[in-house]
């Protein structure tokens, strides 16, 4: 980034543009996702080991080809093609979900956005990498994260007007016609993109012929601490079927997914501009610890107050781990290999996210929500433990 170039909030003017981007998208999208849980399960009839593999699989899948784009981007020296391509296949999937009626239609759309969303993030990420100041990428990314989660903040609150306003509808017709809905924002994602975004892919000056960081020990280590992290990273489904456990409706588990995001929008901006002074490893390492928190209190949450300590505990916890990795792992790769190194980080997240839904799954129709919860926390402190044995830089 040029230092010279117009800041908004302390961040380029391209980081800004791609954190509106970032905010309507989540709004569609958020929209949608607080239902889905309850589509599965009352619409769609999906049986509670059956519904916690589809929701690791959606997470999952969009995630192994997220290295491939980022290479490719690299090798290009091109991410808006990427970033606007992934945007457009995400928001036609997620309004054809007005369409599905069995679970194979909608796992196929689910997979679809998911797939959008592996083309488009590693050439975001690294696009914000190379529209910031030097030293302040946390910044960026914690921005970023803020914006995106304004948007999942927004979302819901538009998704629990619109089914107050659709209450007296059947509720298989209400949860179409907001899928149908959540497309309108998704229109504004794709104009902004093409009409205002910048492409600094370009201005990278050596090209990608091999893939040098990858090959570090210290990044290798890392991202084996990440695969037992995300062993432990249960879907947002599982917070949401705790709350109805506890006899919530689907309006009020949605509310307390706004919560959730609330709590995550707060902090990913002063969370990200505090790593770049306080250390990002530390900074994760942190946030193994209240994920594992977290989990605990989901598990032993029998009432409110301990309901929402869950809730704002995992907003805390991913509002770090959202956005420090992907900035300590801008900070560690080469100019030219950004889109890669990125990409890897999410590809071995995702893949591994996928076994840790299943196991959740499995542990709560063989005994119950609690045992899922408890697995999850055991593994975010074998992270935690593990972030202590390995040497890290930064």
């Amino acid at each position: 980034m040029n230092d010279g170039e117009k800041k908004v909030f302390g961040v380029s003017w391209n980081v800004f543009l791609l954190g509106i981007v970032s905010f309507l998208n989540d709004m569609s999208s958020e929209m949608v996702i607080p239902v889905i849980p309850s589509y599965l399960t009352e619409v769609l009839k999906v049986g509670e080991f059956a519904s916690g593999s589809i929701m690791g699989a959606i997470e999952s899948f969009g995630s192994l080809f997220k290295v491939i784009f980022g290479y490719v981007s690299d090798k290009l020296r091109k991410r808006k093609v990427f970033i606007f391509l992934g945007y457009l296949t995400s928001i036609a999937a997620r309004g054809a979900l007005a369409l599905t009626h069995y679970w194979w239609d909608f796992l196929s759309l689910r997979i679809l956005d998911r797939l959008g969303k592996g083309v488009r993030t590693a050439p975001r990420d690294a696009l914000i990498a190379e529209s910031s100041e030097k030293g302040k990428i946390g910044r960026s990314f914690g921005f970023h994260r803020m914006m995106d989660t304004l948007g999942a903040v927004t979302g819901p609150i538009v998704a629990i007007g619109l089914l107050e306003l659709m209450k007296n509808m059947p509720v298989e017709k209400a949860y179409r016609y907001l899928f149908a809905l959540s497309v309108l924002p998704g229109v504004l994602v794709l104009i902004v993109i093409l009409l205002f975004v910048k492409d600094k892919g370009a201005e990278v000056k050596k090209q990608i012929t091999g893939i040098s960081t990858l090959r570090d020990r210290n990044l290798q280590l890392f991202l084996a601490v990440v695969a037992v992290g995300a062993l432990g990273r249960y879907s947002y489904a599982f917070t949401l079927w705790k709350a109805e456990s506890l006899g919530y409706t689907v309006i009020q588990s949605t509310a307390f997914y706004v919560l959730f995001n609330i709590v995550y929008a707060l902090f990913s901006y002063p969370i990200g501009t505090y790593s770049d002074s306080f250390g990002k490893k530390r900074m994760i390492t942190v946030g193994f610890g209240i994920a594992a928190l977290a989990a605990l209190a989901f598990a032993y949450a029998h009432n409110l107050p301990v309901l929402l300590a869950a809730f704002v505990l995992y907003g805390l916890y991913v509002a770090i781990e959202d956005t420090v990795p992907r900035a300590y792992m801008a900070d560690i790769a080469k100019g030219y290999e950004k889109g890669t190194i990125i990409g890897a980080y999410h590809t071995v997240f995702g893949v591994f996210v996928f076994p840790a839904s299943v196991i959740a799954g499995y542990l709560w129709q063989a005994h119950s929500l609690q045992w899922a919860f408890l697995y999850a926390a055991l593994m975010n402190l074998l992270a935690f433990v593990m972030m202590f044995l390995i040497k890290l830089e930064k």
